[in-house]
């Protein structure tokens, strides 16, 4: 398995994802190529893929940006394929993203994660989150 820093949106890119997105939720909305190349080619973004022999099988995306506290870091929208899941690739996403995050200066990285999700939740105990006695707010528009 070979993880990359995505940084051309190409129709296999753009296949992956419209195959990947409705294994997070169900109610993202499809992204054309260009909305993904824009996720890509933010400053603040690192979209991280994984392939193996069939193609890309998952997809992370690390967010940083500077606070006034520091290096600013969030895991979002992990996501490995049914076909892939119970192989390591949520791992290795995880760990390059960790990487990529602790060289660039961030002390720690937050992600969040459905209690439902319990593989998930097992595996980023494992790599040494903790559960933090925090509230998570989340307000929507719509």
């Amino acid at each position: 398995m070979k993880i990359e820093v995505l940084s051309d949106v190409t129709d296999e890119v753009a296949a992956a994802f419209a195959r990947l997105l409705p294994q997070l939720s169900r109610s993202a909305a499809p992204l054309s190529k260009a909305a993904l190349a824009g996720i890509a080619g933010h400053e603040a973004t690192t979209v991280l893929v994984a392939r193996d022999a069939t193609g890309i099988v998952g997809t992370l995306t690390l967010v940083m940006y500077p606070i006034p506290t520091g290096l600013r870091a969030h895991i979002d929208d992990v996501v490995v394929d049914s076909s892939a899941r119970g192989q390591g690739v949520g791992e290795e996403l995880t760990l390059a993203a960790l990487r990529i995050a602790t060289e660039a200066g961030a002390r720690t990285v937050d992600l969040t994660s459905r209690p439902s999700r319990e593989a998930a939740n097992r595996l980023y105990q494992r790599l040494g989150f903790e559960l933090r006695d925090s509230g998570v707010y989340r307000y929507s528009s719509k």
